[in-house]
């Protein structure tokens, strides 16, 4: 299998898909009780790095916790209720009142130490805006082609079910909904069915102007060889990467945690610039 993913890479970068991503001048350092890390930001996320800048000049992450933390997924923190929170408390709801416009950028990618934004879900968040404060730092793992063949999969299902919800919303979707749920209400099987497979086939003309998700060549090296999460590619904004300190994302992550993915003891945060 090994042989096999080395000769597909070989192909792929031959055909020059990889693309690089500009680093920042400035370097952050983040101070935990685990060891440090520095973080170099993206140009290519001009509005998620001011923020960012801006945050950490304020010394606005200073004695905030790590509040969620998943071994082989990411650690996560940022949330303001954070800082005087007691044992026990719910966090990952605090924010400061704005949101960040999404920046997705198919060369910045979920690979394990980059820094991302963290957001409300789809149904409240369509726009898919960042948290102005949260982020998360990419742990997850190595990853085999047939489960990045999985992950394009489950990609592309909710492409579709993004699609579905949308066209029920149209006039169009609505009033055949309202047809169909008339006719099962009914008892009227033949002709509901019917009905469906009609919303089913508009759907998927719909459907067919969203192109087919699939990996690509730097997805596919990085995510075979290094390990992230490939399921959030194109979903949450990347903005930044660990440029030292890899190896404190893994003991973050391996601290016991509880119901919430919480850890028992806090794990607290300082940022600053560094030269």
């Amino acid at each position: 299998m090994q042989n096999f993913i080395s000769r597909i890479l070989f192909v792929l970068s031959l055909l020059g898909f990889a693309k690089a991503q500009t680093l920042s001048k400035e370097t952050i350092l983040l101070e935990t009780p685990y060891g440090n890390m520095t973080i170099k930001l993206y140009e290519e996320t001009p509005f998620h790095k001011a923020n960012f800048m801006k945050q950490v000049q304020a010394g606005f992450f200073d004695s905030l916790l790590f509040h969620r933390v998943i071994n082989a997924f990411m650690i996560q923190g940022g949330d303001p209720l954070s800082k005087h929170a007691k044992s026990g408390d719910t966090l990952g709801h605090g924010d400061i009142g704005y949101a960040i416009p999404a920046e997705f950028n198919s060369s910045l990618i979920h690979k394990k130490g980059r820094l991302c934004a963290a957001r409300e879900g789809d149904d409240i968040n369509p726009k898919k805006e960042s948290s102005a404060t949260q982020f998360y730092i990419v742990m997850g793992k190595k990853r085999t082609l047939e489960d990045l063949k999985k992950y394009e999969d489950r990609i592309n299902k909710t492409q579709y079910a993004n699609c579905a919800r949308d066209y029920l919303k149209t006039e169009e979707g609505k009033q055949l909904k309202r047809e169909y749920t008339r006719l099962k209400n009914e008892n009227k099987v033949d002709s509901a069915t019917v009905l469906n497979d009609r919303i089913e086939a508009n759907v998927k003309t719909q459907h067919l102007k969203t192109p087919e998700y699939k990996f690509n060549a730097d997805q596919i090296e990085t995510y075979t060889t290094v390990g992230g999460t490939p399921h959030l590619d194109g979903t949450y904004t990347v903005f930044g990467e660990v440029t030292e300190g890899l190896e404190v994302i893994d003991k973050i992550a391996a601290v016991k945690t509880d119901k919430r993915d919480r850890p028992i003891e806090d794990v607290r945060m300082r940022m600053r610039l560094v030269e």
